[in-house]
């Protein structure tokens, strides 16, 4: 039997109420792999130790979540694409005996959205500049994006993801300081709220955004999971926009996850009912 296990952060969940266990372990039952999935906290002062570990019992791959994505890279064999480019890993997967990290942050996204749009050629703003912000830019700039917003409070952050679409993508990305309510340009194709704002328990909470500047056919997207249905996603609704909730962000993460380690393409549906009835 083959041990996966998430790599967490002191302050993480238990295997018993982390919706991404709960989700994995639908789909190795669903397909019925001799697989398992088994949440670990780890403080940063043990990562190095969690990951010998992890390589002394033959896992043959983890996640990792904050605080760890960065840090982990110093322990493992090399990185994929994505990961390299945003610095930062969320997914390790043994090949060849080597560990290699990747991010499906932004993977998961783009498989989300181009559902609904091809990224490509589009103009995009993101809201926020944190790591769901880096990871969702960097994969809609590889994925031929024209041109990319940060709309960011924090102009050094900002200007550093700008920075980086730029000088390692061809997308052309631009830095907003984000003040006053934001107004959507009248260009953009698809908007992304990559902040935590109108995350529960402040699932009452709006974004700093002027509702009026959306309009019908802009693609809104939010990459919060609880509440699946968030003000904004409500707003755009009423607009009428084309909406993305931040569910299949998160089931499409782990379908390219149980790829990665078990070679089998997971059933969405399972993973997606599984993921809402933990929510």
């Amino acid at each position: 039997m083959n041990f996966l296990s998430e790599l967490t952060g002191s302050f993480s969940q238990n295997s018993a109420s982390n919706p991404t266990v709960e989700m994995v372990e639908a789909a190795y039952r669903h397909h019925k792999l001799d697989y398992r999935y088994i949440n670990c906290e780890v403080t940063p002062d043990q990562l190095g130790d969690a990951v010998k570990g992890a390589r002394a019992m033959g896992w043959v791959g983890f996640n990792c979540s904050q605080p760890h994505k960065v840090e982990v890279i110093k322990y493992l064999d090399g990185l994929g694409e994505s990961a390299a480019l945003m610095g930062a890993v969320n997914c390790v997967v043994r090949r060849d005996g080597k560990y290699i990290g990747e991010n499906t942050d932004g993977k998961g996204f783009l498989e989300s959205l181009k559902v609904v749009a091809d990224p490509k050629d589009k103009n995009i703003v993101i809201l926020g500049a944190g790591g769901a912000a880096r990871a969702i830019a960097i994969e809609l700039a590889l994925a031929g994006a024209t041109e990319i917003t940060i709309a960011n409070r924090d102009s050094n952050r900002g200007n550093e993801l700008v920075d980086l679409i730029n000088g390692k993508t061809k997308s052309k990305g631009q830095f907003f300081k984000w003040g006053s309510p934001y107004k959507v340009p009248t260009n953009i194709d698809i908007l992304v709220n990559a902040t935590s704002v109108g995350m529960a328990p402040h699932g009452d909470e709006r974004i700093n955004l002027d509702i009026e500047s959306l309009s019908a056919g802009l693609v809104v997207a939010d990459v919060i999971v609880n509440p699946p249905n968030t003000l904004l996603l409500s707003d755009a609704k009423a607009k009428g926009c084309k909406v993305i909730d931040g569910l299949g962000m998160i089931v499409n993460q782990g379908i390219l996850g149980v790829k990665y380690w078990t070679g089998i393409t997971a059933d969405a549906g399972v993973m997606r009912d599984a993921l809402a009835k933990v929510l």
